[in-house]
């Protein structure tokens, strides 16, 4: 990869130097291992980004076991979106969606941004300062009525990231359910806001008409007694 944004990381000393270098700059590290054959389609995703987006620093991550222990990385691929030394967001798993729609919230780019079905793909790109409380929960309640039903969970429909997201996208498709989606690991302030917002310390969120129906547990009690189908339909 030529790109001069695109700089693969050998060593943790190597990788706070670059970081170091600009502090206002946007990063995104991708956290890849060869083993894992998801990564190599993504891989080619992060490298197309690179070119799109010349204003952030990519850094490659292969096997990097001390820096992705400091993310907690648990799986690859992944990946951490910064500024400094700031999160941003973060993600886990293959979905290019996710990645191209963190970027072109945090960042500037040479061309118009990918599209994406996720509850975040239409808003517009987000103030690179840091967001107030106010902001924050404005930001929760615009993702909140993005559709009739709103599921704030950990991944992707297609690849949740814990047991209660991956039950609660089965119950919601066994009902003919059309519900937008959030994944809370691609941004840590929206994730703690819903906490916030809703008085609702877990995830998944299953959101109905802009408010908070509950987690899994609510779900599985509204549709045993039929009082799902009352108020979706209502």
């Amino acid at each position: 990869m030529s790109t001069s944004n695109f700089v693969n990381i050998s060593s943790p000393e190597q990788f706070k130097e670059e970081l170091s270098k600009d502090l206002n700059r946007v990063s995104l590290l991708n956290f890849w291992a060869p083993w894992a054959e998801p990564c190599a389609a993504f891989n080619k995703a992060v490298e197309e980004a690179a070119a799109k987006y010349p204003s952030v620093l990519f850094l490659n991550a292969e096997e990097q076991a001390d820096i992705a222990e400091s993310f907690d990385i648990e799986a690859v691929p992944s990946f951490v979106l910064l500024r400094g030394h700031t999160l941003l967001g973060r993600h886990s798993g293959a979905d290019t969606g996710v990645l191209n729609a963190l970027l072109s919230q945090n960042a500037t780019s040479s061309s118009a941004p990918s599209s994406n079905v996720s509850a975040a793909a239409s808003t517009p790109a987000e103030p690179s300062r840091p967001r107030t409380e106010e902001e924050i929960t404005e930001r929760c309640k615009e993702l909140m009525n993005k559709h009739k039903v709103v599921l704030f969970m950990k991944g992707n429909p297609s690849a949740p990231k814990c047991g209660f997201s991956r039950q609660t996208v089965g119950l919601l498709r066994e009902k003919g359910v059309e519900f937008a989606w959030f994944d809370i690991l691609s941004d840590e302030e929206v994730r703690q806001g819903l906490k916030r917002v809703n008085d609702w310390p877990t995830f998944p969120q299953i959101i109905l008409n802009g408010e908070l129906v509950g987690g899994l547990d609510i779900l599985k009690e509204m549709i045993e007694s039929g009082e799902w189908d009352e108020v979706y339909n209502a």
